[in-house]
């Protein structure tokens, strides 16, 4: 069998799918059509074939994207894979009309809605572009129901056109629990991510100022990820304050993890969080949006704390919640999401999911 991939980042696709990777070329050969942004090589040892394919992720240019549903086309021609997969938007609307019109089998996921359908007119324009797309893919997965959901209120597909997985799961061999930190005057909490609106991040600072006017000294907020321009002044101002610590991109979050006592994401949108599965597994609470694609990864009150979306009252006061509790609680509440990931997580259970459904 050969399986051909198409998505917009080879370092987001080696980071949550290298699993499944493993598992296609067990049962045949992988091509990976992609930018080349990271882990190339990596692939290419692993024993697929990469082909570069520019995608511009964010803009909206009708030539760009005319170009990249040929540049598909052409791809799947000269393949001639058995089964095509697909990851993220353009891929996903763009590939998908290619193996439709080429009547090659494809499967597509969806990781999450996004701003696409968040305003018209571009939602209805999107939900046209989908529904032309997915018409005759094998299967849709989604990382949450809700995500699902309003695909199939939106008429783009049918119930039983979609799988519902638990994300892209996680890697509970590579993120294994580790002991919590020894009790400290300090509460270390972590934001790990891209450093954006839609993460946020407005709240979190507002909540991290008046913590620090409360707490001082007894608390700290570690900044991890890219910060996006609009955001250059206002985290150089509270790294001045005190407020944040700010520790910019790194490719290894795990000792992050370990050294934190709690990993914030107020997020307004996921399709799966894999930073709160990743933390989750390595023993850490959370603290986070009670949004699909969030509130799966936690216990409320049991392995971590929801707050409402985009609420600095609610974020704050779930974090001041956090505060308060004794070192042991929190020991505990970090053991608990571990327990949860390994029921519910574990990424072994995804990817022979996902092999169920993309066989030919």
């Amino acid at each position: 069998m050969k399986f051909l991939i198409l998505t917009n980042h080879s370092y987001m696709l080696w980071q949550f799918r290298r699993e499944l990777i493993e598992a296609l070329l067990m049962q045949g050969g992988v091509v990976i059509s992609t930018p080349f942004v990271g882990h190339e090589k990596d692939f290419a040892a692993m024993g697929c074939r990469c082909i570069e394919t520019e995608v511009d992720r964010r803009g909206i240019n009708p030539t760009k994207d005319l170009k990249l549903y040929h540049r598909y086309r052409d791809i799947i021609r000269q393949e001639n894979p058995d089964m095509v997969i697909t990851y993220s938007i353009k891929p996903n609307i763009y590939g998908g009309y290619a193996c439709k019109k080429l009547h090659v089998p494809y499967c597509v996921n969806v990781q999450g809605l996004g701003t696409a359908f968040q305003k018209e007119p571009i939602a209805s324009v999107v939900t046209i572009m989908y529904r032309m797309a997915l018409k005759r893919a094998k299967t849709v997965f989604f990382e949450n129901q809700a995500n699902a959901d309003v695909f199939v209120h939106r008429r783009i597909l049918k119930e039983t056109s979609v799988t519902v997985l638990n994300g892209a799961g996680v890697n509970l061999n590579r993120f294994v629990y580790t002991e919590y930190p020894a009790a400290d005057k300090t509460v270390r909490f972590l934001f790990l991510g891209r450093i954006m609106k839609e993460k946020g991040v407005d709240e979190l600072f507002e909540a991290a100022e008046r913590l620090k006017q409360e707490y001082g000294d007894q608390v700290q907020l570690d900044l991890v990820g890219f910060f996006e321009d609009s955001y250059k002044a206002r985290v150089e101002q509270l790294e001045q304050e005190g407020v944040v610590v700010f520790h910019g991109f790194q490719s290894d979050p795990i000792p992050f993890y370990q050294e934190t006592n709690c990993v914030v994401l107020p997020s307004y949108h996921e399709g799966m969080s894999n930073v709160l599965l990743e933390a989750a597994a390595i023993g850490r609470p959370l603290v986070t949006s009670d949004i699909p694609g969030c509130r799966e990864a936690v216990v409320d009150g049991v392995s971590g704390y929801l707050c409402p979306k985009q609420s600095t009252e609610g974020l704050y006061q779930c974090m001041k919640r956090f505060m308060q509790l004794g070192h042991d609680q929190r020991k505990q509440m970090g053991m608990e999401g571990r327990r949860h990931v390994e029921e519910v997580f574990d990424k072994k259970k995804v990817v022979a999911a996902t092999l169920a459904c993309v066989e030919p």
